[in-house]
């Protein structure tokens, strides 16, 4: 690849996020200081999706990072908007292969042979092609297969010049992030540049074939114990840091749902137990695979029989390039929140968030406690499809009644949390995938149950613990009635209506802006009669009509600071 082509990558890539931004900048900043609020926010879902769709068509275009990146950027549910984070979750590497000569020469150069010396046989066509590399089928000599217990293998060699392209994706991406930083409102939640460098550590660990192969072992010796678990072998000898060779396991993929139910498998247990892998992947093991998309999972049948006369399966794991390590405070903070939602505790769930360091300094932590509780009590136990048959008016109803959290959004994401929370948000659709009516509610009590258990839930220092918050609550509960009865006295107790405030907030703002731009017509016609008679004057009222002007289209709220 020639330094003209690597440049003009750099170039695309850039100008495709710079015209997003003039965009960004054009229809969120500039149309609604002129009187097109409201146009804006109606054409807002459309205009993020249809930015979603031309990046998923870029990146399937030039391969290399793009696809990763809108994995990633999928994930960000806490800083992207639904509509382009929907579009991305299902982008995966959808990307020609490469001319097979060059891969060739690659892989023979890795491993000082040509592939007839070590291969049988060697398939041309690739039975997968991904952005930093494809995966070809081959057949072992008799002697390694007799060695290694297997015969057909899956050899993954990386794509030619993908150092190069990843080095010059990952500049074009830092200079993007700069620009983000920029942005209050995303710097305020996010550390752009530490994201970045997150992103740019976890692509080149996957462009190291050695660390994937060591990755799949770990991975191995952590479900050894789990029948129902299987991950391939690695051929060490044939494997470098750009070749790597594993055991041939393809079977029926997880997104597959008809050859699954005809292989006579219940799918609503496939969904539970690959919560239950995951579960122990972040709880117990800290170690998880963090790319579980469909094409990473296969369901295979067994030999043998399960209960019941029913044909026995394996969860088959592949694609261990990707890893997210959870650390053990990390773990405890995540134990806690997965306690809170299997139990219902609202209080408990901000505890949770406090361990977890998602919070902001400005989070109003009895807000959020309340928004748990009414999200508990009104959501709590009810299936995905349920979920998706509320009614709208109840969701703006609940947006509306927690509206200044739903603004103010007092969330962060740690680094730690990124790859972990990607890899739940894809885990949550596949599970509602195979099972339409899986309850995410009730398949994380059992766990959380058993996590306070071996936490000891019921020990004397948990019993003094809550009992001690209770007194702390009953011990202030008297002097909070006596302040509210006082105000009731005085009349001075105020009941936050939020659905009014804002109307009345913009009405407000209405009638500012329509006086501001009469004051503006005004000043701009006096200025115009008097031309021809005192030009001085007149040129000084039209020069004073811009002050109106520029009230009227920042939405007349000079006179009221912070409000609206």
């Amino acid at each position: 690849m020639t330094t003209w082509q690597l440049r003009a990558r750099y170039w695309r890539i850039v100008w495709f996020f710079a015209r997003v931004t003039l965009g960004f900048i054009a229809w969120e900043i500039v149309l609604p200081r002129i009187g097109l609020r409201g146009w804006t926010r109606r054409t807002r879902s459309e205009r993020s999706r249809r930015i979603a769709v031309r990046f998923r068509a870029l990146a399937i275009t030039m391969g290399g990072l793009m696809i990763k990146v809108g994995q990633f950027l999928s994930a960000r549910l806490d800083v992207l908007p639904p509509e382009i984070t929907d579009e991305l979750a299902g982008l995966q590497d959808e990307v020609p292969p490469a001319e097979f000569e060059a891969i060739r020469e690659l892989a023979e150069s890795e491993l000082g042979q040509s592939l007839s010396t070590y291969y049988d046989w060697f398939e041309e066509t690739p039975v997968a092609a991904a952005s930093l590399g494809q995966a070809h089928r081959a057949r072992l000599r008799d002697a390694d297969a007799a060695e290694l217990g297997f015969t057909n293998v899956v050899v993954k060699v990386q794509r030619p010049h993908i150092g190069k392209i990843v080095d010059v994706d990952l500049a074009a991406i830092r200079r993007v992030g700069g620009w983000l930083q920029r942005y209050e409102p995303i710097a305020k939640r996010a550390n752009v540049g530490a994201l970045v460098q997150e992103f740019a550590t976890t692509t080149l660990a996957e462009i190291d074939y050695l660390a994937e192969a060591s990755n799949a072992e770990t991975f191995a010796m952590n479900f050894a114990d789990n029948p129902q678990v299987h991950v391939p072998q690695v051929a060490w000898e044939l494997t470098t840091r750009r070749v790597l060779t594993l055991e041939d396991v393809t079977a029926i993929k997880l997104g597959d749902y008809d050859a699954i139910t005809a292989a006579g498998i219940d799918r609503s247990e496939v969904a539970q137990v690959l919560l239950g892998t995951y579960m122990q992947q972040i709880f117990e093991d800290g170690f998880i695979h963090a790319d579980p998309h469909p094409g990473n999972l296969f369901v295979t049948p067994a030999d043998g029989d399960g209960e019941d006369g029913a044909p026995g399966w394996r969860l088959t794991f592949i694609d261990f390039g990707m890893i997210a390590h959870v650390p053990e405070n990390l773990r405890a903070g995540l134990r806690e929140a997965v306690m809170a939602i299997g139990t219902q505790d609202g209080a408990r769930l901000v505890r949770s968030f406090k361990t977890l360091d998602v919070l902001l300094p400005s989070a109003d932590l009895q807000l959020i406690e309340r928004a748990s509780m009414q999200v508990f009590d009104r959501f709590g136990g009810m299936s995905m499809s349920e979920l998706r048959e509320i009614d709208h008016a109840e969701m703006m109803n609940f947006g509306l009644q927690f509206r200044e959290l739903m603004l103010n959004m007092p969330f962060q994401l740690p680094e730690d949390l990124l790859l972990l929370g990607r890899s739940v948000a894809i885990l949550s659709g596949m599970c509602t995938g195979l099972d339409p009516e899986f309850n995410a509610w009730g398949s994380i009590a059992p766990y959380a149950s058993k996590l306070i258990s071996d936490e000891g839930g019921t020990t004397w220092d948990t019993v003094v613990a809550e009992g001690t918050r209770i007194a702390q609550t009953l011990v202030a509960l008297p002097g909070r009635v006596d302040r509210v009865l006082s105000q009731v006295e005085r009349g001075e107790l105020s009941v936050q209506t939020p659905l009014l405030d804002l109307r009345v907030r913009r009405l407000e703002r209405s009638v500012s802006r329509v006086a501001m731009a009469l004051v503006f017509a005004a000043l701009l016609i006096a200025g115009a009669i008097l031309y021809g008679v005192e030009p001085t004057l007149a040129k000084w009222l039209m020069v004073a009509s811009a002050l109106p002007l520029l009230r009227a289209i920042s939405g007349g709220r000079g006179g009221h600071p912070g409000r609206g």
